[in-house]
């Protein structure tokens, strides 16, 4: 007890201490002139990656370079969890197949259902595993500022290439504050801005685009509003990538897209390939547009995850709430894969058409 009052008594003694002028500086600060975010805005401080070896990462210019991005598709074990060995079977055939990018846990590889740290062990395994073949390039947006800003922080820490960044969604925001938003981000390493008003509610105008477009950091733009505003950004030097797998072969070929960030490509990455590097082939993509059609019927990735499940290359097991695609539609699936010709899709197994019953529908994982 003598202790404590002894304890006490230094804490009162030490209240004392403070000069006179500290209180005055404290009057000071509560009256200086209220500076308006913008001036506020203090550029990097949130970084952290000072190193030589993070500086000497992946740049810009090679992100710029990538014809066939490929947005992966994340398979599940019954329980819900990752099935880490299917995915690397599908990174596997990517590579294999000429893919030069993936993108992991966008839309397609459904992000928006994953934890962040979820979302960054796949990123750093997908480096660990296959950073060396191919450019990893993680889904770190959110309608969140500081959440971008913290889960790409830690993207680039476990080494991915490149980050894609969606402007803020549902809540929505003004052009200010997309640029102030993009500009968050930009200095943390390259990035691709995904633009597609159908899921977010808000397109990117070429007002924010140009405007961001001034950090060395941007590597392009995936932009799914058609092939006359792919146009308008690559006339201006900007690259671009289209988002529309239908319109991919005209974006690249007549309308100076650099190639295309595909969900196609998970199902047939050779043709893809081929679409993107071998110049005009009208024919092809004839050929793959009823697959295309098919697989946007309903809300990606639905199409996709039934598509790979018939293939015998992921199990059949989704996390709610998508479900697969109903029968009649996985018949039309198998009719599609014989007129293409079985060879040209991933996997070796015979495509089948599932049961309702063969599926597994998760809603806590």
């Amino acid at each position: 007890m003598a202790i404590l009052k002894s304890y006490g008594a230094c804490l009162r003694e030490s209240s004392f201490q403070f000069p006179r002028s500290h209180r005055i500086d404290n009057y000071k600060r509560r009256n200086v002139k209220w500076r308006s975010p913008q001036a506020a805005i203090i550029p990097d401080f949130h970084l952290p990656m000072r190193s030589f070896e993070v500086k000497n990462r992946t740049s810009a210019e090679d992100i710029k370079a990538l014809r066939l991005i490929t947005a992966i598709k994340t398979p599940y074990l019954p329980d819900g969890r990752f099935d880490l060995e299917a995915y690397d079977g599908l990174v596997n055939m990517q590579i294999e197949n000429g893919a030069e990018g993936v993108i992991v846990g966008g839309t397609t590889g459904e992000g928006q259902l994953m934890s962040w740290d979820e979302h960054i062990m796949l990123i750093g395994h997908t480096v660990n595993c296959f950073g060396g073949s191919v450019k990893v390039i993680g889904n770190t947006g959110s309608n969140s500022t500081r959440e971008a800003i913290h889960a790409t922080e830690q993207g680039f820490a476990v080494g991915m290439h490149a980050a894609l960044h969606i402007n803020p969604y549902y809540g929505k925001t003004s052009l200010e504050g997309l640029v102030s938003h993009f500009n968050s981000v930009l200095p943390m390493g390259p990035t691709i801005i995904y633009n597609v008003p159908s899921r977010t509610g808000q397109d990117i105008p070429p007002r924010v685009v140009n405007t961001v477009a001034q950090s060395p950091s941007l590597a392009g733009i995936k932009e799914c509003v058609g092939n006359d505003r792919i146009e308008q950004y690559t006339g201006n030097g900007i690259v671009v990538w289209s988002g529309n797998d239908d319109q991919c072969h005209d974006a690249r070929w007549s309308h100076g897209a650099t190639g295309v960030i595909s969900v196609t490509s998970n199902l047939v990455p050779g043709l893809m390939h081929e679409l993107m590097f071998n110049g005009k082939n009208a024919s092809l993509n004839a050929k793959l547009l009823p697959l295309i059609q098919w697989l946007f019927e309903e809300p990606n990735p639905i199409g996709l995850n039934t598509a790979l499940a018939q293939l015998g290359v992921v199990r059949p097991v989704f996390r709610l709430p998508y479900v697969p695609l109903p029968l009649e539609k996985r018949v039309i699936f198998v009719e599609l894969v014989n007129e293409i010709g079985r060879e040209n899709f991933v996997g070796e197994k015979d495509v089948q058409v599932l049961d309702d019953n063969d599926f597994i529908l998760v809603g806590r994982y």
